[in-house]
């Protein structure tokens, strides 16, 4: 089967499409035949190094932890899964930018007939990160609550919950996007110079959830936000600085969270925006588009 490696730490050039052996499953284990595969930026972070001294990989390293697919083969002690069936969820073993993927079974979810496959197989990474950052600062009903990257993978979905929670959503994005949040019930605000003053323009903010680093833990001290109502999911180097919530992906990472997640795109309460798909062979470019840093939405692989 084809399979992304890369052989050491690097830019988009390491990434390269390997034939590897296709896995057989073990106990409680089950092989799903990839639809849907999305990317993230930490995966870009752990490819080039910067995430080492947090997570080290080692090489040949594959990556991925989004998917979606079709159970293939199923190990033994497996329960509530047969070969042909639907499946969506995650693996923490850096693997579904494959054609094939090992799963825990306990890791996997019935894919809903009315949920795409690239909406199925990019929804836990971005989806896990957003519920844990919202939980993270309490947001109650009439909360003023800024968020930037707002309309990125994990904002686009930030911002939905918080509009769900009750808040008041400042959202952080470019000129392009302001009318794609103003659909959402969200406040647009574009970034750069100025933009303490754009945001107190709108209202006087009590939270912060920052998806994009670059600057913004320090705005919202700036702004006299509480440091316990702040929360970053990518500048640790400020949360450990200034004693700001760094809750993301592992806080909220269990099939549950995506059970309610689905529940909430079943019932049109929660958009998954895909702002583009790719062949598996090229891993290059998908990921040359994520890193320019202003995708509507989320990038999928389709192997």
């Amino acid at each position: 089967m084809k399979a992304v490696r890369f052989d050491n730490y690097g830019g988009l050039d390491v990434l390269r499409i390997a034939e590897v052996e296709r896995p057989e499953p073990g106990a409680h284990q089950v092989l799903v035949q990839v639809k849907a595969a999305g990317i993230n930026p930490g995966e870009a972070k752990i490819r080039n190094g910067d995430l080492h001294a947090m997570w080290p990989a080692t090489f040949p390293s594959g990556e991925g932890s989004d998917l979606a697919g079709i159970v293939a083969a199923i190990g033994e002690g497996v329960e509530g899964f047969q070969v042909g069936d639907e499946v969506f969820g995650f693996t923490n073993k850096r693997g579904s930018h494959a054609e094939f993927v090992l799963v825990e079974d306990d890791e996997l979810l019935a894919k809903p007939a009315d949920v795409p496959w690239t909406v199925a197989g990019s929804l836990f990474v971005a989806g896990t990160t957003a519920v844990a950052a919202v939980r993270a600062v309490d947001l109650e009903q009439g909360d003023v609550v800024v968020v930037s990257g707002a309309a990125g993978g994990v904002g686009s979905i930030v911002v939905q919950l918080a509009v769900a929670a009750g808040a008041t959503v400042i959202g952080l994005a470019s000129p392009g996007n302001h009318a794609w949040l103003k659909e959402l019930g969200v406040i647009p605000v574009a970034y750069g110079e100025g933009v303490a003053d754009r945001i107190k323009a709108e209202g006087t903010p009590v939270a912060f959830l920052d998806n994009f680093g670059g600057g913004y833990v320090d705005l919202a001290l700036d702004l006299g936000i509480a440091k316990e109502r702040i929360n970053t999911i990518i500048d640790f180097a400020a949360a450990a600085k200034h004693g700001v919530k760094a809750e993301g992906n592992e806080a909220a990472a269990t099939t549950g969270t995506l059970a309610e997640l689905i529940t909430l795109i079943q019932k049109g309460l929660l958009q998954i925006t895909v702002a583009a798909t790719y062949p598996l062979t090229e891993v290059r470019e998908a990921f040359r588009e994520l890193e320019r840093g202003h995708t509507h939405g989320k990038i999928v692989l389709e192997p």
